[in-house]
Order: C-alpha cells, then sequence, then structure tokens
C-alpha cells in the first residue's frame, strides 16, 4: 500500500525555524508600512523565523532591490552562501488622479515575480493596490491576520516547498 502523499510546504512550520528572510518595505505611506511591517515581523517571529529589513522609497523601488540582493548573491540559486531564504516585499499603491497607478502596480508585481520566478525566490508579495487610504489601512492592519503577515506565510509555505524538493533530491 502506498503511503499518503503529504502536501508539499505544508506540514513544515516546525522546521521553518531557521527560515532567513529579508523584508523589503516601500515608505511611501508610512503608516502603512509601518502596520504592514509589524504584521510580517509578528508572523516571523511566530515562526521563529530571523529577518533582516531593508527600506525602499516606493513601490517601484521594490523590485530593484530585491534584484541588488540577487546580484550581491545574499539571495538566490547558490543557496549554500545566500544569506536569505526567501524575501517579503511590502509597500502600498494608491489610486490617484491619473494613470500612475497603473504603472506602479503592474510594473512593481511583474518585475518582482519575473526575480522571483527566474531566481526561484520564496517570495511572499506583500503590495496592496487599492483605492484609498481607508481600504489600505484595513488590510494593514490587525498584526497576524492583516496583508504583511499573509505575505509571510506565503513566503514560509514557499521555503517550504524549496526544502521539501531539496529533501527529494538528496540520496
Amino acid at each position: 500500500m502506498a503511503a499518503k502523499a503529504q502536501p508539499l510546504g505544508q506540514a513544515l512550520p516546525a522546521q521553518l525555524g531557521s527560515a532567513r528572510i529579508l523584508i523589503i518595505e516601500a515608505r511611501y505611506y508610512e503608516e502603512i508600512s509601518r502596520e504592514l511591517l509589524s504584521g510580517a515581523i509578528a508572523e516571523l517571529q511566530a515562526a521563529d523565523a530571523s529577518f533582516e529589513c531593508l527600506s525602499v522609497p516606493g513601490a517601484l523601488e521594490l523590485p530593484l532591490a530585491l534584484a541588488q540582493a540577487i546580484k550581491a548573491g545574499r539571495i538566490g540559486a547558490s543557496r549554500a552562501a545566500a544569506r536569505f531564504d526567501g524575501c517579503v516585499a511590502l509597500g502600498c499603491v494608491i489610486r490617484g488622479e491619473t494613470s500612475h497607478y497603473d504603472t506602479v502596480c503592474r510594473n512593481a508585481n511583474h518585475w518582482l515575480m519575473r526575480l522571483a520566478v527566474h531566481h526561484a525566490i520564496a517570495l511572499g508579495n506583500g503590495i496592496l493596490t487599492v483605492e484609498n487610504k481607508a481600504q489600505a489601512m484595513a488590510r494593514a492592519e490587525g498584526g497576524r491576520t492583516g496583508k504583511g503577515a499573509d505575505a509571510v506565510r506565503a513566503c514560509l509555505a514557499l521555503i517550504g516547498i524549496a526544502r521539501a524538493f531539496g529533501r527529494e533530491e538528496a540520496p
């Protein structure tokens, strides 16, 4: 009789205590960023994961900061030398009166995902794309129930999957 399959990345919270996460936060909306970061840190502490924070001015700078971390060898393909196992990107884009909102949302998310896929990086995307500040605060607040914590859970799940695949490859 075959063993029951266990979903990759789901039964690993105890094994993720050694996870090292790079948080890159866009500080354009300070109050919202503070709430997102607070929720992310609470979730990382609950998972017993370590982290470092890097701040950038806005959402468009998030992908470049991740690219620089990749280029420096801090995160990415050479896992043994990498300092971080995954990345959480936090930020907020609030719709204004011009099409700038669409450009920022599309490019920030596109380039983050392109980097993550190309370099097989566990990425938790916590960029809020909202109509107004009230919507942003409603999504950012809440500690471990807010979107900052959601992004951490996504990142940790992807790290768990990567580790599960790594275990499968070992003799």
